[in-house]
């Protein structure tokens, strides 16, 4: 199996061998060093400022999407969400479960957000901004930039979802005055799905702390008391806590994450000079080095997902939706080269050479 998607992604020979051992137990002074170990690195890895903490919450990351709603937002917030695409939706529905006051900025599929889109909320009284900065669904990558100067300038809290782009892309928390940052193990971290890593600002410790939550397993409070001596509250997925170890080690020995930026980079790059004159058309107005939007011309996005998995054992990653046949998705994150990148261009040939695409 060759796998273009994103998520889960290839993962390292280093990292495939610890998925293969047999898992320890984790209340032991050796399981903490390697979590503290974890902190350390992610702080590092995502510049956080000086008093960040970092929680991993065992789930998806729509958990830490959800303890980052939960814990750090109330009825007494009025929040300004980006919605294009699926993801953000999701942050729009937890708004809406928890009841947080909220307005959505609506963008069409595959559309950046401009800076007017902004204009109508400067100084309107919002205390908070939520965005996933690359939509994973349509590819779009906003100006995260653009988005923190409007943050700064009206004193919003900022909760940025870098799942998807977190490695990928650069990302200087403490420059952009972010005061959260969301991940997940099975992206750029290339580790199995099932761990959410949630960097956290002194400002949004401070709203953890003052925040009553009614929920036991994803209680931020008490997921950072545990974190102060390299544990978790409940049973974690330590094997996949040990694999980010061994990939956060990884990328450190490689040159940081600058170098495994710059990775992903020319590998986006290179797939995008490779399909050239295939025909498809890149559908985002703004890309994340994590992943390439393609519309087909000639025939079905799903169609063209089936047909490589089933009879080229290459995976590139179909979207649901009114988007299913118009769009499909090939990842750059995780395990991959220029050759692996000339293994699926040549697959495309084939297919146009049988006229399926």
């Amino acid at each position: 199996m060759l796998n273009f998607t994103v998520g889960p992604v290839q993962s390292s020979s280093a990292v495939l061998k610890i998925g293969v051992e047999q898992v320890p137990y984790f209340r032991t002074p050796e399981f903490s060093a390697v979590m503290l170990e974890n902190e350390k690195l992610m702080l590092e890895f995502s510049k956080a400022p000086e008093g960040a903490r970092v929680a991993f919450m065992t789930g998806s990351g729509t958990a830490g999407m959800e303890a980052v709603v939960m814990n750090m937002l109330t009825s007494q917030d009025k929040v300004l969400v980006v919605n294009g695409g699926s993801f953000g939706q999701r942050f729009v529905e937890m708004l809406q479960l928890h009841q947080i006051p909220h307005t959505e900025i609506r963008l069409e599929y595959g559309k950046a957000l401009r800076a007017e889109h902004l204009v109508s909320y400067e100084n309107c009284g919002y205390t908070a901004f939520l965005v996933n900065v690359h939509e994973t669904s349509t590819g779009v990558r906003y100006d995260i930039d653009m988005i923190a100067d409007f943050c700064k300038r009206n004193h919003l809290f900022l909760a940025v979802d870098a799942i998807s782009s977190f490695l990928a892309d650069e990302f200087d928390m403490a420059g952009l005055g972010a005061d959260v940052m969301i991940t997940g193990s099975q992206k750029a971290l290339a580790c199995p799905p099932g761990v959410s890593i949630i960097v956290m600002s002194p400002a949004a410790i401070d709203r953890v702390n003052s925040t009553p939550v009614k929920c036991m397993y994803l209680d931020l409070k008490s997921a950072l008391k545990n974190g102060e001596r390299g544990q978790t509250p409940y049973t974690p997925a330590v094997g996949t806590l040990r694999q980010i170890n061994c990939r956060l080690r990884e990328i450190k020995a490689r040159g940081g994450v600058a170098a495994e930026t710059a990775r992903i980079s020319a590998i986006a790059d290179d797939f995008r000079r490779k399909i050239v004159g295939l025909p498809f058309e890149i559908c985002s107005e703004s890309m994340s080095n994590a992943v390439t939007p393609l519309h087909p011309s000639t025939a079905s996005a799903n169609d063209i997902f089936v047909i490589l998995k089933d009879e080229y054992g290459i995976w590139v990653c179909p979207n649901g939706g009114e988007l299913k046949d118009s769009v499909f998705r090939v990842g750059h994150i995780g395990a991959l080269t220029p050759e692996d990148n000339t293994t699926l261009v040549n697959a495309f040939l084939e297919l146009q050479k049988r006229g399926i695409i």
